[in-house]
C-alpha cells in the first residue's frame, strides 16, 4: 500500500487530526435544493427554518444551506470547485452512484487509483465529489511538479479513467438497496477552491496556516494541502483565470468552510500562530473566521 508524502511539512504544523467539518452554501432554493440533497444523495434533513436548512448522516452537519435573494451563478471567480463527501467503503460509493443511475441523474465515475469517485453537479451547478479510499490499489500524487498516478504493480495511469462499474457495482453483492440514508461514518473528505494564484495560495495555507505542501502542478495549474498526512484535504487551481477576482455577494455557491480541530493543544497552538504571524480573523461564536487571499472564507472550529 502506497501513501503520499509531502512534498513539504509545514515549519508550523497545523493539528494533524483536523479534519473538514462542513460546508456552508448560498443558495437560490432552498426547497429544491434540500430535496436534492435527500434524494441523489442520501442526507438526512438536521434542521430547517424559512431561509436555512443542515443536512448530513445524522451526526455533525456536513452541508448548510442559505437562501439568499436574487442569487445567481457567476463565471471568472474564486469561491468553491467542489466539496467531496466520503464514503466508509466501496460498496457505500456503489450504493450511491446506483441511485444516481436510478434517478437517471447525470454523474461521471472516475477512477484515481487512490481514490474511486463520481462527480455531479447539484441544480445549481454546484460540483460534488462522491468517493472512497482505494490505496490498496496505487497512488496519486504530484512528483517533481507533475500530478501522477501509479498502480500498485508500477504501470501509469492517468489518474482520470473511466471506473470500472462492474467491479464496483460486484461490491454490492445480491442484496442491497440503494435507497435510504448515507451511512453515519460518512463525511466530508476534503474541499477544492478556485483560486486567483497558485503560490499566493499555497503560502498562505502552508507558510501562514501550517498545512502540509502536498504538491502543484503548474501545468495542470493546481494544487493541494493536507493535515496529517492526508493526500488532501484542500485543493485548489487557477481554472477560472490568474488573478480571478472574488464571488460577489449574491452568488451561489460558497459562503464558508468549516474544520474541526481534534485537541485543545492543537487548538491552543493555532490560536497562538494567528497571533505570532499576524494573520487576520475574526472571532465568531462557532470559532475563528478568516479569509484566504482570494477571500475564499474558512472556518476553525474548537474540538467538540
Amino acid at each position: 500500500m502506497q501513501t503520499p508524502t509531502p512534498i513539504a511539512a509545514a515549519p508550523h504544523r497545523i493539528d494533524p487530526g483536523l479534519q473538514p467539518a462542513y460546508v456552508q452554501l448560498k443558495v437560490a432554493s432552498l426547497e429544491t435544493q434540500i430535496a436534492f440533497c435527500q434524494q441523489a444523495l442520501g442526507l438526512q434533513l438536521h434542521s430547517q427554518n424559512d431561509h436555512s436548512a443542515a443536512l448530513g448522516a445524522g451526526g455533525p452537519d456536513l452541508l448548510r444551506l442559505t437562501q439568499i435573494p436574487n442569487a445567481r451563478r457567476y463565471q471568472g471567480v474564486t469561491g468553491l470547485y467542489h466539496f467531496a463527501i466520503l464514503y466508509p467503503n466501496r460498496r457505500e460509493l456503489a450504493r450511491a452512484v446506483v441511485r444516481l443511475f436510478t434517478l437517471r441523474w447525470p454523474n461521471s465515475p472516475t477512477d484515481h487509483i487512490l481514490t474511486k469517485t463520481t462527480y455531479i453537479e447539484d441544480p445549481e451547478g454546484n460540483t460534488i465529489e462522491l468517493y472512497c479510499e482505494s490505496p490498496e490499489d496505487g497512488i496519486f500524487a504530484v512528483e517533481n511538479g507533475e500530478f501522477i498516478a501509479r498502480r500498485t504493480d508500477g504501470s501509469p495511469s492517468d489518474g482520470r479513467e473511466p471506473l470500472d462499474l462492474d467491479a464496483l457495482f460486484a461490491e454490492l453483492g445480491d442484496h442491497y438497496t440503494p435507497e435510504g440514508f448515507v451511512p453515519p461514518e460518512t463525511r466530508i473528505g476534503h474541499f477544492h477552491l478556485h483560486v486567483a494564484d497558485l503560490e499566493a495560495t499555497r503560502h498562505y495555507y502552508h507558510d501562514l496556516l501550517g498545512f502540509d505542501d502536498m504538491g502543484i502542478g503548474q501545468r495542470y495549474r493546481m494544487g493541494m494541502v493536507s493535515a496529517g498526512g492526508y493526500h488532501h484535504h484542500i485543493g485548489f487551481n487557477t481554472w477560472q483565470g490568474q488573478n480571478a477576482p472574488p464571488s460577489p455577494p449574491d452568488a451561489v455557491g460558497l459562503d464558508h468552510l468549516a474544520f474541526r480541530f481534534s485537541s485543545a493543544q492543537g487548538w491552543q497552538n493555532f490560536q497562538a500562530r494567528l497571533e505570532e504571524a499576524q494573520i487576520p480573523y475574526e472571532k465568531t461564536d462557532n470559532g475563528l473566521q478568516l479569509q484566504d487571499p482570494s477571500q475564499n472564507t474558512l472556518l476553525f472550529q474548537p474540538p467538540a
